[in-house]
């Protein structure tokens, strides 16, 4: 367990936005006797995050802090050394996280963060995965809003129903609150990258096992009416349901043929038209280099709405399982998704790592196959619904 390091976790990039946010609810939830510590390239801001905490709980006022940079490696060998769980909130990650990675699969460190890009997790996965086996480190990415809920969800769904047969799930995602300045810039900068994209996906499926005697899929839908939920639904090109396929590939609960889909859920048709419509725009505005960097000035890193705003945000995520004659309906929900809940499951899911007793793990996992119902549980306790509509 390492335990001879100095802290139990670091959170590296705690002077940005969600990255503060983290740091806080740590300063709230952390139990007592967590060693953890602060890490940033910024002393001076490193200290004014400090000292907002010290707000929280005056036992903060000599928090340690740790001087890093992601372009220097020396310094976050250092961090990673002395940790048992590091959990970073520096995106984009294709530009930023490699080095941090690499850091802590040579030193058997587990490792968070709450990419939703991915072109990275698929190059992390090619290059650093077998250090991490050899050296026992859990490397774990799409920790926030990417993809917890969608992960753990499906999770709870399969569950529910017999895993000796077929399995089906549709998750419909619907949402209401502004999406952070990190999801922005790494979304902007996965459209600009489709077909180096496209060429790790297919590197990495060239290598990776797939499980003996069982079928997983994640499949593409169509825009269609979702009657279970009277919503339309629009297929939704997120990471998430890689990260539920990886799951379902580690765990026999899933059954000997799974099946997943993944959708946004909107009330009306052409709302429906006006998103695809308005992303395929999007994404062809990306190739442009002149307009790509238009677009990511739009909105800056650091940047983010007021704890009145993040209050009136909501997600809901329904999944429609199916399999073995049966057919559940059921639910995740919770606050702010962009900034409240993201900053909440990445420290749930590394205080998780850092203190529960969970099943032997290594290399690049998702948070159902290392966690399962340790987060869950984790994640009801802090707020968030999980919940059956229909059994």
């Amino acid at each position: 367990m390492r335990d001879d390091r100095p802290h139990d976790l670091v959170l590296f990039g705690a002077t940005g936005f969600t990255g503060g946010l983290t740091a806080e609810y740590l300063a709230r939830h952390a139990p007592a006797g967590l060693r953890w510590a602060l890490a940033g390239r910024n002393p001076a801001r490193l200290a004014a995050v400090r000292d907002r905490l010290a707000a929280i709980d005056p036992g903060l006022a000599d928090l340690p802090l740790r001087t890093a940079d992601a372009t220097d490696p020396a310094s976050l060998a250092a961090v990673a050394a002395g940790a048992r769980v590091v959990a970073s909130t520096v995106g984009p990650y294709l530009r930023y996280g490699e080095p941090l990675v690499a850091a802590c699969a040579a030193a058997g460190t587990d490792y968070l963060d709450i990419t939703g890009e991915p072109e990275f997790v698929d190059r992390m996965y090619l290059r650093h995965h077998a250090e991490a086996e050899r050296t026992g480190a859990r490397l774990m990415h799409a920790c926030g809003f990417d993809s917890i809920p969608h992960d753990l969800g499906v999770w709870y769904t399969v569950k529910q129903l017999p895993a000796d047969g077929p399995i089906a799930v549709d998750g419909y995602v619907r949402a209401g609150g502004r999406f952070s300045a990190g999801t922005y810039h790494s979304a902007l900068t996965a459209f600009s990258r489709m077909a180096e994209a496209s060429r790790a996906a297919k590197e990495r499926r060239a290598v990776e096992p797939r499980p003996e005697g069982r079928r997983v899929r994640a499949v593409p839908g169509r825009i269609g009416r979702a009657r279970e939920i009277d919503r339309w639904a629009m297929p939704l090109p997120t990471i998430d349901p890689q990260v539920v396929r990886r799951s379902a590939a580690a765990r026999p609960e899933y059954g000997p043929d799974f099946r997943y889909r993944h959708f946004a859920a909107m009330k009306r048709l052409p709302t429906v038209v006006a998103t695809a419509a308005g992303l395929g725009g999007l994404v062809a505005l990306t190739r442009l280099p002149p307009t790509r960097r238009w677009l990511m000035g739009r909105l800056a890193a650091g940047q983010g709405p007021s704890a009145q705003q993040r209050a009136k945000s909501w997600f809901s995520v329904r999944f429609v399982g199916t399999g073995g004659g049966r057919r559940v309906l059921t639910e995740v929900a919770g606050g702010d998704p962009g900034y409240d809940e993201t900053a909440k499951m990445l420290a749930e899911s590394a205080l998780c790592l850092a203190c529960d007793d969970l099943p032997a793990t290594a290399g690049q996992v998702t948070p159902v196959t290392a966690m399962g119902d340790a987060l869950l549980d984790r994640l009801v306790r802090a707020g968030i619904t999980f919940r059956t509509l229909k059994a």
